[in-house]
C-alpha cells in the first residue's frame, strides 16, 4: 500500500509528517504575545498608580501624628531601608528576570515554594473584592457634591434624627444644653444616608441600590482601563497616576493658605522622641511600609515581567520608593493643615478633628469643606483625587491577578478573545461578592476584610518566606548575578545583607509581636464583633498564608524520588531561566579548553553585546 503523507526534515535529522507540524505550528501561532511595556515611562507611572494610593493621604499622615510626629520617621525609615526596598526590589526583579507573573515566577525560581506565589494572589483576591468599595463610596460623595447645599452641611433632611446638631451654627446651639448623645450632620449622612448602618454583622440588612450602582460603575471603569492587558493600561496609567498629583497639589495650596493651618502643620511634625519607646509605634512603621509598597501582593512581579530584560530595574526601585515616602508626607501637609483650619473654626484641640482611614476621608474633610467658600468645588476635587488614587490600585491589582491566572495556564488564556474573557469573569464575580459589603451591615463585613484578609501580619508572613527563599535557598550571590546580567552592574551590597539577614529578622519579631499584641477588632471602638465574626476574620487571613506550607506537602508528596532527591529536585531553578554571562563565560571557557584555538560563539556574542550601565 502506497503511503500518502508527506515528510520534513527538522535540522537535528529528525523526520515529521508535514500535516502535524503545521497543525502544532497553527497552534503555537494561535497563541498571543504575552506583551511588553512600550516605554520605561509605562512601567513606572503604573507602579507609582498602584503603590501611591489612599493610604499615603489617609494613613500615614495619622500614624505620623499619632506615633511621636518627626520622631515617626526614625522607625520610619529603618524599615524603610530595612524592609521595603529591598523587598520592593526583590519582587520587581524577579518578574523581569522570570518575565513571568506571580505564580509561574516562583515556581521557575524554586518551585517548593510556589505556595508563596498562590498565598499572595489570595490576599489579591480580597483586595479586589473590598478595596474598590470605597470608591464607591468616593464616586456616591462626588455625585452629592454638585448639590446646591452640601447635603451633610445642615440638619434639614430626611435622614436626620432628633440628635443631629450643627455644631458649626453657634446661634443654634450655644444657649442650650447638649445631650450625651448628640451627633453631628456629616455623621449622619455617612451612617444613615450613604451606609445605613444596622446594629451589627448580625444583621445585613438590603443592598444599598445607589452604592451598588457606584461599584457597578467603578467596576466597568476598571474594566476598561485594563481589558487589553498592559497595552490599555500603559496608556491609562498616563492620566490616573499623575492627576492625582494634580489635586493634591491644589488641596495643599488651598489647605497651606486657611486660618490655622499653621498650628495643624505643627501638630502634625512635632517630634515626640518619648513615643519611640512603644513598640506600637515600631509595629505601625513596619505595617505602613508594607501597606504602602505594595509588597507581597504579586503586584510588583507582575508588573516587573511587562520590563524588558535590560531594564534598570534596581534604577526604578528607589525612584519610586522615595517617591512614594515623599507622597505620604506632602500628603500630610495638605490634610493637617486643613484639619488645624476645622479645629480652629471649631475652638477645639487638633486631636479632637483628626482621624484615620474612612473616618478621615468621609467625616473630617467633608466636614472641613463645609467650612470653606465655594465647598462644592473643594469637595468635588477632593473626591475626585480620592477615586483617582484608588481607581490605578485596584485596576492594577486585578492587572497582577489576571496576569497570574494567564501565566500559570496560557494554553486557555493567551488566545484571542480569552484574556478579555478572564477579566469579565472576575469583574463579575467580585461585583457579585462586593454587593455583600454595599448591604445596610456591609461597613462590618468591610472591617473584616481590612483587619483580617489583607493585613500586616498576612504580608509580613509572606516577606519572611520571600526572603528565605531567595536568600538561602536560590541564593543571594546568584539573584545578585541575575540582576547585574540585566542591568550592568552589581546593586549595592547592603541589599544583599538585608535578604540573607535584617529583612527576615525584622519581619519575623514584627510578625510575632502583631500576633502577641493582636486585639479583636472593633467598629469605631464600641461595636464587639460576634465570636464568629471573628473567626470568619481569622479563617479569611490563615486562607492566605496556609497556602505556604500546604502547597510544600502537597509538592513533596507528588513528587518521585527519595526525599533529598526530591529536595534537590524542587530547589533548582528553572532550566529555561537566562543564564548571567559569567555563566556563559564559563561554558566558552570549557569550549576553548576541549577545542585550543577556536573561539565560541559564546564569547563572540558577548564581546559585542558587553556594556556598562550606570546608576
Amino acid at each position: 500500500m502506497e503511503c500518502k503523507e508527506s515528510w520534513d526534515m527538522e535540522p537535528n535529522g529528525v523526520m515529521i509528517v508535514r500535516e502535524v507540524k503545521e497543525k502544532a505550528d497553527k497552534e503555537k501561532e494561535e497563541l498571543q504575545d504575552r506583551g511588553q511595556w512600550t516605554n520605561k515611562i509605562e512601567f513606572v507611572l503604573s507602579v507609582a498608580g498602584e503603590i501611591i494610593g489612599l493610604g499615603n493621604v489617609w494613613r500615614f499622615p495619622y500614624l505620623c501624628y499619632k506615633n511621636g510626629g518627626g520622631a515617626f520617621f526614625i522607625p520610619y525609615l529603618i524599615f524603610l531601608f530595612a524592609c521595603g526596598i529591598p523587598v520592593f526590589l526583590l519582587e520587581t526583579a524577579l518578574g523581569q528576570y522570570t518575565s513571568q507573573g506571580g505564580i509561574t515566577a516562583w515556581r521557575k525560581i524554586c518551585p517548593i515554594f510556589e505556595g508563596i506565589g498562590y498565598a499572595s494572589q489570595v490576599i489579591e483576591s480580597y483586595l479586589n473584592i473590598y478595596y474598590i468599595i470605597i470608591l464607591a463610596w468616593a464616586l456616591f460623595y462626588l455625585f452629592n457634591s454638585f448639590a446646591a447645599v452640601l447635603p451633610w452641611a445642615n440638619c434639614n433632611n430626611p435622614w436626620n434624627s432628633e440628635h443631629c446638631v450643627d455644631f458649626l451654627n453657634s446661634t443654634s446651639w450655644e444657649n442650650r444644653t447638649v445631650s450625651a448623645n448628640a451627633t453631628s450632620p456629616v455623621i449622619e449622612f455617612w451612617e444613615k444616608r450613604a451606609l445605613g448602618i444596622t446594629d451589627g454583622i448580625h444583621n445585613l440588612g438590603t443592598v444599598r441600590w445607589e452604592l451598588a450602582l457606584c461599584l457597578l460603575l467603578a467596576w466597568i471603569v476598571c474594566y476598561f482601563c485594563i481589558w487589553k492587558g498592559v497595552k490599555s493600561t500603559g496608556k491609562v496609567v498616563y492620566f490616573t497616576a499623575t492627576f492625582p498629583y494634580v489635586m493634591l497639589i491644589v488641596l495643599l495650596i488651598r489647605g497651606v493658605t486657611l486660618p490655622g493651618a499653621i498650628e495643624g502643620i505643627v501638630f502634625y511634625l512635632k517630634p515626640d522622641i518619648s513615643r519611640l519607646a512603644d513598640p506600637q509605634v515600631w509595629m505601625d512603621a513596619g505595617t505602613q511600609i508594607f501597606f504602602s509598597y505594595a509588597i507581597c501582593q504579586g503586584c510588583l512581579t507582575a508588573l516587573g515581567s511587562y520590563n524588558k530584560y535590560n531594564n534598570n530595574c534596581y534604577r526604578d526601585c528607589f525612584m519610586l520608593c522615595f517617591l512614594n515616602s515623599a507622597t505620604s508626607f506632602v500628603a500630610g501637609f495638605a490634610i493637617f493643615s486643613v484639619l488645624g483650619f476645622m479645629a480652629q473654626e471649631q475652638g477645639v484641640s487638633i486631636s479632637e478633628v483628626a482621624e484615620s482611614g474612612p473616618g478621615l476621608a468621609f467625616i473630617a474633610y467633608p466636614k472641613a469643606v463645609t467650612m470653606m467658600p465655594i465647598s462644592q468645588l473643594w469637595s468635588c476635587l477632593f473626591f475626585l483625587m480620592l477615586i483617582f488614587l484608588g481607581l490605578d490600585s485596584q485596576f492594577v491589582c486585578v492587572e497582577s491577578l489576571v496576569t497570574a491566572i494567564v501565566d500559570l495556564f496560557p494554553e486557555i488564556f493567551r488566545k484571542k478573545g480569552r484574556r478579555e474573557l478572564l477579566i469579565l469573569g472576575i469583574a463579575v464575580i467580585c461585583y457579585l461578592l462586593g454587593l455583600l459589603l454595599v448591604t445596610e451591615g456591609g461597613m462590618y463585613v468591610f472591617q473584616l476584610f481590612d483587619y483580617y484578609a489583607a493585613s500586616g501580619t498576612c504580608l509580613l508572613f509572606l516577606a519572611i518566606f520571600e526572603v528565605i527563599c531567595i536568600g538561602w535557598i536560590y541564593g543571594a550571590d546568584r539573584f545578585y548575578d541575575n540582576i547585574e546580567d540585566m542591568i550592568g552592574y552589581r546593586p549595592w551590597p547592603l541589599i544583599k545583607l538585608c535578604w540573607l539577614f535584617f529583612t527576615p529578622g525584622v519581619c519575623l519579631a514584627t510578625f510575632l509581636f502583631s500576633l502577641i499584641r493582636y486585639t479583636p477588632l472593633k467598629y469605631n471602638n464600641v461595636y464587639e464583633y460576634p465570636t464568629w465574626g471573628i473567626a470568619v476574620g481569622w479563617l479569611m487571613a490563615l486562607s492566605s498564608m496556609i497556602c505556604i506550607p500546604l502547597y510544600v506537602v502537597y509538592i513533596l508528596l507528588k513528587t518521585k524520588g527519595s526525599l533529598k532527591q526530591r529536595l534537590c529536585q524542587l530547589t533548582a531553578p528553572a532550566e529555561d531561566l537566562p543564564q548571567p554571562k559569567k555563566h556563559l563565560m564559563d561554558l566558552s571557557g570549557q569550549w576553548e579548553h576541549s577545542k585550543p584555538g577556536y573561539q565560541s560563539p559564546v564569547k563572540e556574542v558577548l564581546i559585542t553585546t558587553e556594556k556598562e550601565t550606570n546608576f
